[in-house]
């Protein structure tokens, strides 16, 4: 079956966390049960939908399974609470509780988990790098992009910027057609970046735990984040494999895909089992 964004998605409940919650979800390919799973982890205002059919392409170039879903506070899945806040480790509560709990959810044992390949954007793509520093063994490897390892001023200048652009235009009603609660995915988001405490956030040192493959991909031209990021990675895990592509903005799956999926083609067929 071919996935249509929006369409034949379910929900898993987790209710381990402080309150419970449903999450959005899709499988991509899901007729094929031996093969491996590639878990895509979106963007600071993505959701399944707004992944459109890119995760589609890349599934069936692989020949992989696919699992696509919305973290809590995005898409169709529970948003914030009223008033809720998230923290700076907002990020490493998505990697180490949120994600684990969903994968126990569909029920994706030990040996799935050491064949699964996590592709993540932007967030996303932190979240995979601390998953994988969590939990090093529960992954085959990692292919990410556009991912923050620590705080640039141009970084908080962007998301600033956004949200000016959020309040003042017609963006908030684009978004609203990825989102049920377009407030809860935005400012959710929006206010963890631009807290004062986040500005001395960096995760450098611990992922250097990363022990699988690692492919790390961003555009020169990001307006997020300069190549310091994947810099630092690769200071961090010298086994990372950098990819840095020109005339390519944050979204490098959108901007240059062809580039994108040979690159994690590749990857992933040299250390495929």
């Amino acid at each position: 079956m071919t996935f249509q964004p929006g369409e034949s998605v379910s929900f898993a409940d987790l209710n381990g966390g402080a309150y419970p919650v449903r999450v959005e979800y899709a499988w991509l390919n899901a007729g094929r049960e031996d093969a491996p799973i590639a878990v895509f982890l979106h963007e600071g205002l993505g959701s399944v939908r707004l992944w459109k059919r890119w995760p589609q392409a890349l599934c069936d170039r692989l020949q992989c399974r696919g699992l696509v879903f919305s973290r809590p506070g995005y898409g169709r899945s529970t948003p914030r609470r009223p008033g809720e806040t998230w923290p700076v480790s907002f990020l490493h509560h998505q990697a180490q509780v949120v994600l684990p709990a969903l994968l126990n959810a569909l029920r994706i044992d030990a040996r799935e988990r050491a064949r699964m390949w996590l592709i993540g954007h932007s967030d996303g793509g932190t979240i995979a790098l601390l998953y994988a520093s969590a939990f090093p063994d529960a992954l085959a490897g990692a292919a990410i992009m556009a991912p923050h390892v620590f705080v640039e001023p141009m970084t908080v200048q962007a998301i600033r910027e956004t949200r000016a652009v959020y309040e003042t235009s017609a963006l908030r009603d684009r978004l609203g057609a990825y989102h049920d609660d377009v407030d809860s995915a935005f400012y959710g988001w929006n206010d963890a970046w631009l807290n004062p405490e986040f500005l001395h956030w960096d995760i450098t040192a611990e992922i250097a735990a990363i022990r699988k493959p690692l492919l790390a991909i961003q555009g020169h031209d990001d307006e997020y984040a300069s190549m310091l990021q994947l810099d630092r990675i690769q200071e961090a895990v010298p086994h990372a494999r950098l990819v840095k592509l020109s005339q390519c903005g944050h979204s490098p799956h959108r901007d240059a895909a062809d580039a994108v999926n040979d690159a994690i083609a590749a990857c992933i067929a040299e250390h495929r089992d």
